[in-house]
């Protein structure tokens, strides 16, 4: 049974934007840290970036500073991944995942700090 949904992945152009939604059924978001993940083909699963559940700690990879901006509507439940000047080399699917905790910290990375994950959505950006 899915616990998150991703949305808003699609194919974009050198340049463009996208923005990622990620929300959850069976629980609340607001009470948990939630990552951002990616994996390309042939490639290791990354950390992206992450947010808090008060959504004042966020972090990034050096691969999305600057470009990536994470952010959370606890209202509404829902966390987001604002993709601005993407490359080609973002293609990837990319996953929402769920901390077990409230948290956000260097070691947003861990796979094993989530205990629920998404089924991904793709993100694809043309040269």
């Amino acid at each position: 049974q899915t616990q998150l949904v991703e949305s808003g992945g699609g194919l974009v152009h050198t340049g463009g934007s996208l923005r990622l939604s990620c929300s959850a059924s069976l629980f609340t978001l607001a009470d948990r840290a939630i990552g951002w993940f990616r994996q390309a083909p042939g490639k290791a699963r990354e950390g992206v970036s992450c947010i808090s559940s008060s959504g004042d700690t966020t972090n990034y990879a050096d691969s999305a500073k600057g470009r990536f901006t994470i952010s959370r509507d606890n209202a509404k439940d829902t966390v987001y991944l604002q993709m601005n000047s993407l490359k080609p080399e973002d293609t990837a699917v990319y996953y929402c995942a769920a901390n077990w905790g409230r948290f956000c910290d260097t070691t947003y990375t861990t796979a094993s700090k989530y205990s629920y994950w998404g089924v991904g959505t793709q993100v694809t950006v043309s040269s």
